[in-house]
């Protein structure tokens, strides 16, 4: 069963009460959240995603609950709670949808050790990764966004999901976060994709959650290995190019760019290693999604575009 299967009263039921648990990738999360916004959200990004009975085992579970006191009524707030704590302050209450997501990401990175974690995108084709980590502006939540509506499959906008074992990348196909002028370029690009409402004056700014396609949500168990380790950089007027960036230095930036790297300990800097042995490593700068997705193809294609 989908969560599109389910009548809006049964949602509603399960999000007010017992909670929803959803299968995403290699992860189940139960969801209770009695706000109608965060309902409305999940109908219409997660509908593809299945919805898991009672039996199953839950990985983590997740309540978003209004504030307390005088909180219920003035300045309304959305609260994250995880195993009874509150590890964020309490949000506005129309936070509360980029509040669920965010707090789905941290589940994840501040609790999962079988897989070395690297904040970053991950897209596929042809069963080769590019791993894409990038600090916040640099353009890759927008950059993946575009790959992945011109022929690309997307793994994860925010979490690469490293194997210990064999260095597979495994599929957390989550909605893309986009923020402020991102919005709107991906709308005017992707005339078709399907959108959250907008939420402004958040953390972030304003933030619109974008929905993965239904054929890459059909291969969500499809592993793919490292093949590109590509640092993406967004500049007005440039034009695309790529630059080969050394491997001790991509190995560095992985590393700050990981979530248990230190945690794992010798392990994770092997798997790292390893990874980093597997890829070729670039910089790459760019201002059009049309060049970048050409770039991009000319990779799997073998043509290079080194600067």
């Amino acid at each position: 069963m989908i969560l599109a299967d389910l009548s809006t009263d049964e949602l509603r039921k399960r999000l007010s009460g017992e909670g929803l648990i959803l299968g995403i990738g290699p992860f189940s999360f139960e969801v209770s959240c009695p706000f109608p916004q965060v309902e409305l959200a999940l109908v219409r990004l997660y509908a593809d995603y299945p919805v898991l009975d009672r039996s199953e085992f839950v990985d983590f579970s997740v309540s978003i609950s209004g504030g307390r006191g005088v909180r219920k009524w003035f300045r309304r707030q959305a609260i994250f709670t995880f195993d009874g704590n509150e590890p964020f302050v309490p949000l506005p209450e129309k936070h509360a949808f980029p509040l669920l997501e965010w707090a789905m990401n941290w589940c994840v990175s501040m609790h999962t050790f079988h897989y070395l974690l690297l904040h970053s995108a991950v897209i596929e084709r042809e069963g080769c990764a590019v791993i894409m980590p990038a600090p916040p502006g640099s353009g890759k939540s927008t950059l993946c966004a575009g790959l992945v509506n011109r022929g690309w499959r997307l793994l994860s906008d925010e979490l690469a999901l490293v194997s210990l074992r064999d260095l597979s990348v495994t599929p957390f196909g989550r909605p893309i976060s986009l923020k402020n002028r991102s919005i709107d370029i991906i709308r005017e690009y992707v005339p078709e994709a399907v959108f959250s409402q907008v939420v402004h004056d958040t953390s972030k700014g304003t933030v619109s959650h974008m929905k993965v396609r239904p054929e890459h949500l059909v291969r969500i168990r499809e592993t793919a290995r490292p093949r590109w380790v590509i640092f993406p950089r967004y500049e007005a007027g440039a034009k695309p190019a790529l630059s080969q960036r050394s491997k001790a230095d991509s190995l560095l930036e992985l590393g700050r760019n990981s979530f248990n790297y230190l945690i794992l300990g010798k392990q994770g800097f092997d798997v790292l290693a390893d990874v980093v042995d597997a890829c070729d490593c670039y910089d790459f700068v760019y201002s059009q999604l049309d060049d970048a997705v050409a770039v991009f193809d000319d990779l799997v294609a073998g043509r290079s575009h080194e600067a």
